[in-house]
């Protein structure tokens, strides 16, 4: 019978003898007229929903990754109490997960399935670029600055004071997706006239950090390297030898400072939440004592207009970030 009257093909009275009803044509024709505008109402509402959070023993779960700065141990020692503070203010769980890679941020983001992450300058640009992140919020210090530079180096006793002092000598980078750590030497290099640094050095590598690449010029394993200017002046306030024992050769243009970013499709509940808690913390007696230990005064807003700067240095090199891959080699 449902085939039939799904294909027209309707008879002219039908009669169900258990209950002695007759319906006739005209009213299974009405009874489908009524019925349409409701389904297609049903249907209209089965829009995509916003993804929510993980869950994790029936709790949301935000799981929130961290750029290999600074080694795993004190990333996690500088995050894990902020982390909580967002746990007990927001009802959430947050995970922490420190990629082990810059190069490999983009791939990684997606394949631990996070919701967010703490990017760096070249790392926040490619992932708005890449994976459509929106830019949430980053740390201001003591001083009101929410930006850094990045920085390259030789030991004063090095004698580099040109760049034909610097021929046969070897190159600490940190990665090819940091500011601090690649751009900044591609572009010093390309101010100091030379056009092919691979030929012009002895020899080039990746540190994998910034601490790395500092310590491998203070320890003479590299003659030249980059780094960013906060990890820079953190390590010489427990390490005397970084002033005086380094000199600064030149500096990048102020690029945001690591800033938290939101994959596209998290419940947006979640992410005014998670960025209104950010934003209000220093105004927390609580929040004042985890942000004193992240090292920072507030946090701001952030968003995609403040990486221009990076998105222009990066043309300025010849970068075409749309289809950007770190490979590292």
């Amino acid at each position: 019978m449902i085939e039939r009257v799904v294909r027209g093909q309707f008879p002219r009275m039908v009669r169900t003898k258990p209950l002695g009803i007759t319906i006739s044509k005209k009213h299974i024709l009405k009874f489908i007229c009524c019925l349409l505008p409701l389904l297609l109402m049903i249907g209209c509402n089965e829009q995509p929903k916003a993804k929510s959070a993980g869950q994790k023993g029936g709790q949301e779960i935000l799981r929130i990754g961290l750029i290999p700065e600074i080694d795993i141990f004190a990333q996690k020692k500088r995050y894990e109490p902020l982390a909580k503070y967002l746990e007990s203010k927001m009802g959430v769980a947050i995970e922490l997960k420190v990629l082990p890679h810059y190069g490999n941020i983009i791939d990684n983001f997606v394949s631990e399935g996070l919701d967010g992450a703490f990017f760096g300058s070249f790392t926040g640009a490619l992932a708005i670029k890449k994976l459509g992140v929106t830019p949430l919020v980053r740390p201001e210090d003591r001083e009101g600055t929410s930006t850094y530079y990045g920085m390259v180096f030789v030991r004063k006793d090095s004698h580099i004071k040109s760049a034909a002092d610097m021929k046969g000598k070897r190159f600490a980078f940190v990665d090819k997706a940091t500011t601090a750590g690649w751009l900044l030497p591609l572009h010093f290099f390309k101010e100091w006239g030379i056009t092919d640094y691979q030929h012009w050095f002895a020899e080039t590598y990746f540190a994998g950090t910034h601490k790395d690449a500092i310590y491998d010029v203070l320890d003479r394993k590299a003659d030249m390297g980059s780094a960013k200017n906060t990890v820079f002046y953190k390590l010489a306030g427990q390490d005397s030898r970084i002033l005086n024992d380094l000199e600064i050769l030149g500096a990048s243009v102020p690029v945001p400072e690591n800033t938290l970013a939101v994959r596209p499709g998290l419940d947006e509940r979640l992410v005014l939440q998670l960025k209104k808690t950010l934003l209000v913390m220093d105004q927390d007696p609580e929040g004042k004592v985890v942000l004193a230990h992240f090292g920072a005064a507030r946090f701001i807003e952030t968003t995609t207009a403040d990486y221009n700067v990076v998105l222009d240095y990066a043309q300025h090199i010849g970068l075409n970030l749309d289809n950007y891959e770190d490979l590292n080699n």
